[in-house]
């Protein structure tokens, strides 16, 4: 285990004593990145999150910081891309970051080891969209052309993989590519029978917009199904954290932990009081469409081992396909975070 492992579990300690004791008495000054309130040193945690299903997931944990209930003392950046995340985080101005899940592994790969991650905060959100009720399984894409982004990313790389597992090549389908997501959409208004592979919100925002056009094939189950009961999971988001924050703060890293799994919870249980949230952060222009969105986000906040099954399997399979996809290879245990 890492030696800032140990420096967490005490941290933890700190905070059950800090909770179990009520205010810290004296005046000391406060340090650099952090704030004084009511005699309780909180430190400041700059989390970056990506414009999307991540940030969908903090929701509650902005509302909270907005009313100065939050155990910690946060700063919120919400990127359009990882691309603008990354050097923030190289350069120090960012704490955590919720990034792609390849994403975070190149992240790993170019800091040397300096970032560990410590949740997967969403897994699948691709979904095969048509009005073509007649596609029931994976089978039934033998012979179609399916509209996609991402030409060797990962929407690409899961619908391969999953055709693979399914008996059906590259040359038993055609794959056309769109630069855009919003361009995808725009082809199945236009020819609703035709299939197009979405993710959310864009799914759920072109059901909305053309009832006929729905999911008929949900990528995260067909992921699970082909992998197993044992097998990993498809993921889309990973939490990870500066290791040199981890030293330095460990507690708020395990009171973001906290906080961020209370976060994703209310997401998922109490859609719509979070859709209001989501649309008044801008994450999702209408409340509307995004309380509809919300269930198909797979929102979650997955830790220790179950995080690190789940990873280094998704992980491995982008590997097969582009090893530097992900940086160079799958990253070695000390990547992820398991007490």
């Amino acid at each position: 285990m890492k030696k800032w492992a140990v420096v967490l579990l005490a941290g933890f300690l700190l905070i059950s004593v800090i909770a179990a004791c009520g205010k810290e008495e004296g005046g000391d000054a406060v340090s650099p990145g952090e704030t004084q309130i009511d005699d309780v040193r909180l430190p400041e945690v700059r989390v970056g999150s990506l414009k999307g299903p991540t940030s969908m997931g903090l929701v509650w944990l902005m509302d909270r910081q907005d009313q100065g209930l939050a155990e910690n003392v946060y700063t919120f950046t919400m990127e359009a891309t990882a691309d603008m995340l990354l050097p923030k985080v190289i350069s120090g101005e960012l704490d955590i970051v919720l990034v792609p899940a390849n994403v975070a592994s190149v992240l790993y790969h170019k800091t040397e080891g300096g970032v560990t991650a410590i949740d997967i905060n969403t897994l699948g959100v691709l979904y095969l969209m048509s009005a073509d009720d007649t596609i029931t399984q994976m089978e039934d894409l033998r012979g179609r052309t399916i509209y996609l982004t991402g030409m060797g990313t990962t929407p690409d790389f899961v619908l391969q993989y999953l055709l693979s597992e399914n008996g059906i090549g590259l040359t038993d389908v055609t794959l056309e590519y769109k630069s855009e997501a919003s361009e995808v959409a725009a082809y199945l208004t236009e020819n609703p029978d035709a299939v197009g592979l979405l993710p959310q919100p864009y799914a759920t925002a072109l059901s909305m917009q053309n009832p006929d056009i729905v999911s008929v094939l949900d990528m995260t189950e067909e992921w699970s199904r082909v992998q197993g009961e044992d097998g990993g999971m498809l993921v889309t988001g990973v939490t990870l954290v500066r290791n040199a924050f981890m030293e330095e703060q460990p507690d708020a890293v395990l009171m973001f932990l906290r906080e961020h799994g209370q976060s994703a919870d209310y997401a998922n249980t109490n859609t719509a009081e979070a859709a209001e949230l989501v649309a008044h952060y801008g994450i999702v222009e209408k409340a509307a469409a995004a309380e509809k969105a919300l269930p198909y986000c797979n929102i979650v906040c997955l830790t220790g081992e179950e995080m690190k099954a789940a990873l280094s399997g998704y992980l491995g399979v982008l590997e097969e396909f582009d090893a530097s996809f992900i940086g160079g290879g799958v990253p070695d245990d000390s990547f992820y975070y398991v007490p």
